[in-house]
C-alpha cells in the first residue's frame, strides 16, 4: 500500500502524506472508505505513530480526510482534495514561473519548456485533452 523510500531526502511523514494524495486522486481509496488506523500502520511500517498522525493531520488540514472521533479517519470527497492539489500546484506553477522569467527567460521560450515537459511526461494524458492523469502507475 505505502511504500517508504528511506534514501528520499524529504521526511517520511510527507512521503505518506504524497502517496495517500495520490491513492484518493486516482480512485484507489473511494469516499467515505476508511483508513488505515495509526496503530496498524505504524506496524505495518515500522514507524513510530506519531509520524503517521501527523501526516492524517496534514491530509486532514488540507481536505483530504477526515476524522470522526471514537471511529477513526475517512477518505473525504475527492472534489474539495483535487481542488487544492490543482491550488497548491498552481501556486508552485506561479512560483516557478516568476523564476524563470526572473532568470531571462522569455514568456515564449518558458511555454516551449512546458510544452516539451508535458510531451516527455511519463504520465498519460487520458482525461479530457490537456489533463494529465494515469490510473495505473499512480495506484
Amino acid at each position: 500500500m505505502i511504500l517508504i523510500d528511506h534514501k528520499d531526502r524529504r521526511p517520511i511523514y510527507e512521503q505518506i502524506i504524497e502517496r495517500f494524495q495520490q491513492m484518493i486522486l486516482c480512485g484507489a481509496l473511494q469516499p467515505g472508505a476508511p483508513m488505515p488506523s495509526v496503530r496498524s500502520l505504524a506496524m505495518e511500517l515500522s514507524l513510530n505513530p506519531n509520524t503517521i498522525q501527523r501526516a492524517y493531520q496534514e491530509l486532514e488540514r488540507t481536505g483530504y480526510i477526515y476524522t470522526i472521533k471514537g471511529k477513526g479517519s475517512f477518505v473525504s470527497e475527492t472534489a474539495t482534495a483535487a481542488a487544492n492539489k490543482r491550488r497548491q500546484l498552481r501556486r508552485e506553477l506561479q512560483a516557478f514561473t516568476d523564476k524563470a522569467l526572473l532568470a531571462g527567460i522569455s514568456s515564449q521560450e518558458l511555454q516551449g519548456m512546458l510544452a516539451e515537459c508535458i510531451q516527455s511526461s511519463s504520465v498519460s494524458t487520458n482525461k479530457m485533452g490537456d489533463e494529465k492523469y494515469d490510473n495505473s502507475d499512480q495506484c
